[in-house]
């Protein structure tokens, strides 16, 4: 049984791994995210989130505690003035770790650490919720699609409709301008018809003289 044996040893020793993890978490409070495999990442965080309390704690006391873990002074500043700000109004998940895939070469999974921006997680928008038709009321009726159709279809052709009731439809001014020019041409002028009257008597009477 495993009891009391809490932590990941990743096979090095006490030494290297206090040395190896006071680095990482240094470099994750100065560049705020840091890519390792997933084994460590996940041990990271504990050690990031007991940094944090103690910037939150804020005593001198608590200075001292991170500067015993984190190796540079600014760090530590930035720590105890910008982050202790930053998850004032926060009790907990001060870091995410983001699976990245697996590493070319050993094919060793990897993850992204970073450190959580409170505002951006409280500020995420809300998902719009979907729009529903309106239902129509009990006395409006409702029209269906096919009776609208047909009264478009009425609309557009007036003269089929005109043909199956029995009335003739009315000639458009067009057509009857046409026609009185056809009947202007086929019926002679009445100069014409007296001059081809007087001809055909002419012709006549030199019939009867001879």
């Amino acid at each position: 049984m495993r009891h009391r044996k809490q932590g990941r040893k990743l096979n090095r020793t006490s030494s290297h791994r206090d040395a190896m993890f006071r680095n990482m978490v240094t470099s994750l409070f100065k560049y705020e995210k840091i890519t390792t495999t997933d084994a460590k990442a996940k041990e990271l965080r504990v050690w990031a989130d007991n940094m944090v309390t103690l910037a939150k704690r804020g005593d001198l006391h608590a200075r001292r505690q991170a500067l015993a873990v984190i190796r540079e002074k600014a760090v530590v500043h930035k720590l105890f003035e910008e982050t202790a700000q930053r998850f004032a109004d926060v009790s907990g998940g001060y870091t995410r770790v983001i699976k990245l895939g697996y590493r070319a070469g050993d094919a060793a999974r990897m993850s992204l650490v970073e450190l959580v921006d409170p505002a951006e997680k409280n500020g995420q928008p809300k998902k719009a919720k979907p729009v529903v038709a309106p239902v129509p009321a009990k006395d409006e009726p409702v029209k269906d699609e096919a009776v609208e159709a047909s009264e478009v279809v009425a609309d557009e052709a007036p003269v089929e409709v005109a043909l199956e009731e029995g009335t003739e439809p009315q000639e458009s001014a067009a057509e009857t301008v046409e026609a009185e020019a056809v009947e202007a041409d086929v019926t002679p002028e009445p100069a014409e018809q007296e001059a081809q009257a007087a001809q055909d008597e002419a012709d006549s009477a030199l019939k009867d003289g001879e």
